[in-house]
């Protein structure tokens, strides 16, 4: 198990059911900054930053492009919103998710997979093991990867609005995901374990009903 803090250590032990105990635990990696969706999220990204800035420029009379419009007339005003949006997705967003990782945990129990985010914003995300479909496996060749439990939101929207995964932690999902954990196809091989233990039980109970 990775070490936790005495806060956080109890933090999962107060989330546990009696008879229930962890078997591992776990957290984001801070040093993951770039993923997949990346891929297409910066330049879109630079597209929205570079013409919101084009545009602020324009109507508050800076540069050889510019309009003749006052610094405080209503298009400048307009477009700030737009240019602070821009600057989150070419920076901010980064800053967050390295501020948010710092507030989750991940664990592995007898009975269910947890995610738990600290406060502020604090919220539990939890399935148990005999509900989970499959594991979706995300796994890079040093062994860092994301373990998805069931169907999750996109990242970046995708048409889902606040259901989307703004962050890329996925912490508006209905289902624990865990992202950016070190040695994911061991943990993988672990959970699968332990739903493998649990399908017998399931079985028998699905047959004397």
């Amino acid at each position: 198990m990775e070490n936790l803090t005495l806060e956080e250590q109890r933090l999962l032990q107060d989330e546990l059911s009696s008879g229930e105990s962890l078997l591992w635990t776990g957290k984001p990696n801070p040093r993951v900054i770039f993923h997949a969706s990346d891929s297409y999220m910066i330049p879109f990204s630079l597209m929205w930053g570079g013409f919101a800035i084009f545009w602020e420029a324009g109507v508050s009379g800076i540069g050889p492009w510019a309009g003749k419009g006052s610094p405080w007339s209503f298009g400048m005003l307009w477009g700030v919103p737009f240019v602070l949006i821009g600057q989150y997705m070419i920076w901010g967003r980064f800053f967050y998710t390295a501020w948010k990782k710092k507030r989750v945990l991940y664990a592995l129990t007898t009975e269910r997979l947890i995610v738990l985010v600290r406060p502020p914003q604090a919220k539990v995300i939890s399935r148990y093991l005999e509900n989970v479909p499959g594991i979706e496996k995300e796994i890079r060749s040093d062994g860092l990867g994301t373990l998805k439990f069931g169907e999750t939101p996109p990242i970046y929207g995708g048409g889902r609005g606040k259901n989307a995964s703004m962050e890329g932690l996925y912490l508006n999902s209905s289902t624990p995901v865990f992202v950016d954990i070190d040695n994911a196809r061991d943990v993988a091989d672990m959970i699968q374990r332990e739903i493998r233990r649990l399908l017998p039980s399931r079985s028998s109970s699905s047959s004397l009903s």
